[in-house]
């Protein structure tokens, strides 16, 4: 029985963990956390009904239909997901538009395979237009447009892109790519921006480009993808449903009711992905706290491939490298990131290792305790036991002769308590009678 409230415990807070990271639009956290929730308890139908939530926001409509299909089928009464079948399948055209830009999609995959970019931008455009949210192909385009130089174009994908999914990987790495080809426009690129050129029979004809029209409805069209996708989505419903008869908009509001109860109870649950965009921006700390969880996810994989490209150029100093992958939080890096991060700092540390604690033991000595404490802590963060515990009571020393007693406290009892016996542990005890014979003097 206790293993059992284990499984739902873990499953449950992998959900909660999920729902969190889809408020943000962290949609490939989410994924993965929804997935953790699954594996866990098959039979979490709030976790699997978000699920499919979250691959509607990001346009894997077919993906979204077998997850709530899959809950149906475990929870065939009151479940919210046969709400969601029942509102996609209503809508006939939609999805004949979706598994028509779908099937571009994949074509689109064929023409670039055989060097037909040109095609493939112009017909994923089209499969934009068609399916606004579909992530993929705003990742393609994007690709396309690095691949042939049109960098202005593709930033403007990827930003949208970026709007789907925060933290996607792939996202994040083209926008790195672009980054790394600076901001300039030359003049023929903006003529080119500002034109639009096609041959009619053996003359060129060169027209300017009316383009405010097509930008103020790509802004609305990302506006209502922001708003509208996956936590958005059965608010959308709500409000439209009611409106195809008046016998249907009686059941509806019923249901509507039933389901705004639940909101209230259970704001942990799944019906809690019905707010909408500005209750989750009303929500306070813990939106801002979302938030920027987000920005440092982002900027982590940033500072991350930077290093790598700083590594594989050959062209840097260990110690150097070792405080920029400090900097990076490891635990907001997905499993890919973790894998690099993980190659890098086993690449790296050692030697930094070895050079900071040069130069930390070197200060301790000089009396330059705040420089010690910079150099011997990185140190410690990076291989806490290094050298057996010399590197913590150096560290502890330099506390102390800095004047923080606190933290020096501290180390010293952590080599006491991890090395005791050695002669490292003799001397942090002695540092611990001393600072604490001060302490005591100076009380009387």
């Amino acid at each position: 029985m206790e293993y059992t409230k284990k499984i739902v415990y873990q499953s449950n807070y992998w959900y909660n963990d999920g729902l969190r990271k889809a408020k943000i639009r962290d949609m490939s956290g989410a994924i993965m956390s929804l997935r953790k929730s699954l594996q866990f308890n098959r039979e979490n139908i709030a976790a699997r009904n978000l699920l499919g939530l979250v691959y509607y926001g990001i346009g894997e409509v077919p993906e979204a239909l077998v997850e709530w299909i899959i809950s149906k089928n475990l929870k065939p009464r009151d479940n919210i997901a046969d709400y969601y079948i029942k509102n996609v399948q209503s809508s006939a055209k939609e999805l004949e538009q979706i598994d028509l830009a779908i099937k571009k999609y994949n074509q689109c995959l064929t023409y670039c395979k055989q060097n037909g970019e040109d095609l493939a931008a112009i017909q994923l455009k089209q499969v934009i237009a068609a399916h606004p949210t579909f992530l993929k192909a705003y990742q393609l385009l994007t690709l396309i447009y690095l691949h042939t130089g049109q960098y202005s174009h593709a930033r403007q994908t990827i930003k949208t892109a970026r709007k789907l999914d925060t933290t996607n990987e792939i996202t994040l790495l083209y926008m790195h790519e672009l980054t790394k080809k600076g901001k300039k426009k030359t003049k023929e690129e903006k003529k080119k921006e500002e034109a639009v050129e096609y041959n009619l029979g053996n003359e060129t004809i060169i027209q300017p480009k009316h383009s405010k029209l097509k930008q103020v409805t790509g802004q609305l069209a990302v506006a209502n993808i922001f708003i509208g996708a996956a936590i958005g989505a059965a608010i959308i419903w709500f409000l439209v449903a009611p409106a195809v008869n008046q016998s249907r908009s009686e059941r509806m509001n019923d249901q509507m009711r039933e389901y705004a109860d639940e909101i209230k109870s259970l704001e942990a649950q799944v019906s809690a992905q019905t707010r909408t965009l500005d209750n989750y921006r009303a929500s306070g700390e813990d939106a801002q706290a979302n938030a920027q969880l987000a920005q440092t996810t982002a900027d982590s994989y940033e500072k991350l491939l930077s290093i790598d490209a700083q590594y594989a150029s050959g062209s840097y100093v260990d110690s150097d490298l070792a405080d920029l992958l400090l900097e990076i939080s490891r635990d907001t890096l997905k499993q890919t990131g973790q894998t690099k991060y993980d190659e890098l700092t086993a690449a790296v540390y050692p030697e930094a290792c070895d050079a900071k604690f040069a130069a930390g033991k070197e200060a301790l000595n000089a009396g330059d305790y705040a420089s010690a404490v910079d150099a011997l802590s990185k140190v410690v963060r990076m291989n806490e036991g290094y050298y057996d515990g010399q590197a913590l009571l150096y560290l502890a020393q330099a506390y102390k002769g800095n004047g923080d007693n606190e933290n020096a406290s501290a180390y010293f009892k952590k080599v006491t308590e991890t090395y005791a016996g050695s002669e490292y542990a003799a001397e942090a005890q002695t540092g611990l009678d001393e600072i604490s014979q001060a302490s005591g003097g100076a009380q009387e």
